[in-house]
C-alpha cells in the first residue's frame, strides 16, 4: 500500500545534515559515498520479496543449438529493441523474430523493413528500430561475417547503439564487463541517493553517460553487473520517477532525496485544489 503520509523533512532528523554532506564529500573526491553498502543491502532485501524482477537483457535464443555469432547477433538486436520499451513487450518481439527466423544477420539483411516492422510492433519506435536492425544486419554481415563488433567503440559506431546498449552487448554478448549499464532509472536512483554529481560541483548528473562514469570511480566492480537489474526493479516499484513511494522503502533514512518529491507533488496539488473556486 502507497504512504499518502506526509512526513516531516527529512533535515529535521538529528544527524541527517551531517550524513549527507559526508556522502557530498565523498562523492566530489571520488570515494566510496558513505553507506552505500547498507543502502544495496536494503535494496536487494526489497526486491527479493517482489513478485516481478525483470533482467537487463533478453536472449531468446540462449541454447546449445544456436551457433555463438548467431546467439551474439540475436543479443544485439534484442537489446536494440529493449531501448524505451517494456519488457514484455521488447520479449515478445525477438521472440517472433525469432519464430520467424530473422534473428541472424544474414535472414534480417535481406527481409524488408516493413516485414521487420511488422513483427517488432509494438515496440517503440518501431518503425525507426526496424531502420536500425536493417543496417546494423548489413554492417555485421559485410564487415563481421554475421557476427558483432567485440569492443565498445565499434559497438557504438552501430545504428540506434548507444553506450548503455554497448555496454549491455559486451556484458551479455561476449561476457566482458567494461562499464555499468545504465538507463533512466540507475541515473534517477543514483542521483536522488547523492551517489554521483558533476564533476566539481554538487549539482546532479545530466545524462545516464555522465552517471556512469562517475558511479565507476567508486563503485566495485563486482557490482558493475548487477546494480542494473537491481535498480531497474526498484525504480519501477519503490523509487518511480513521480512521486516515489518513500514511506515504503526501507533505506530512506540514508536518501537525502527521501519524501521531497512526494511533498513537492502534495504541496503543489493541495495548493490547486484550494485556490478552485466552488
Amino acid at each position: 500500500m502507497t504512504c499518502d503520509v506526509i512526513l516531516p523533512p527529512m533535515q529535521g532528523i538529528p544527524g541527517f545534515a551531517l550524513a549527507r554532506a559526508r556522502s557530498n564529500e565523498s562523492v566530489q573526491s571520488g570515494e566510496a559515498p558513505a553507506n552505500w553498502e547498507k543502502v544495496l543491502q536494503g535494496i536487494r532485501q526489497m526486491r527479493s520479496s517482489a513478485d516481478e524482477h525483470e533482467p537487463v537483457a533478453h536472449d531468446e535464443t540462449a541454447d546449445n543449438t544456436v551457433l555463438p555469432k548467431e546467439r551474439r547477433f540475436a543479443v544485439l538486436a534484442s537489446s536494440i529493441l529493449s531501448s524505451q520499451t517494456k519488457g514484455h513487450v521488447s520479449r515478445g518481439a525477438a521472440q517472433c523474430l525469432h519464430e520467424n527466423g530473422l534473428l541472424t544477420a544474414e535472414a534480417m539483411n535481406k527481409a524488408d523493413e516493413e516485414t521487420i516492422k511488422k513483427f517488432i510492433y509494438p515496440v517503440g519506435f518501431y518503425t525507426r528500430k526496424a531502420s536500425y536492425l536493417k543496417k546494423v544486419a548489413n554492417i555485421c554481415l559485410m564487415k563481421y561475417d554475421g557476427d558483432i563488433p567485440s569492443s565498445i567503440e565499434e559497438l557504438l559506431l552501430l545504428p540506434g547503439v548507444g553506450p548503455k546498449i554497448a555496454h549491455l552487448v559486451m556484458i551479455r554478448g561476449w561476457n566482458n564487463v567494461q562499464g555499468i549499464c545504465v538507463d533512466t532509472h540507475v541515473h534517477r536512483i543514483c542521483n536522488r541517493l547523492g551517489w554521483v554529481s558533476r564533476s566539481g560541483s554538487k549539482q546532479k548528473t545530466l545524462t545516464p553517460e555522465e552517471t556512469r562514469q562517475r558511479l565507476q570511480l567508486w563503485l566495485p566492480k563486482e557490482e558493475w553487473v548487477p546494480i542494473n537489474p537491481l535498480l531497474v526493479g526498484f525504480g519501477r516499484s519503490i523509487c518511480t520517477p513521480l512521486r516515489p513511494h518513500c514511506g515504503e522503502c526501507s533505506v530512506s533514512s540514508f536518501c537525502p532525496s527521501a519524501y521531497k518529491e512526494a511533498s513537492s507533488f502534495s504541496s503543489k496539488s493541495r495548493k490547486i485544489t484550494l485556490n478552485k473556486k466552488p
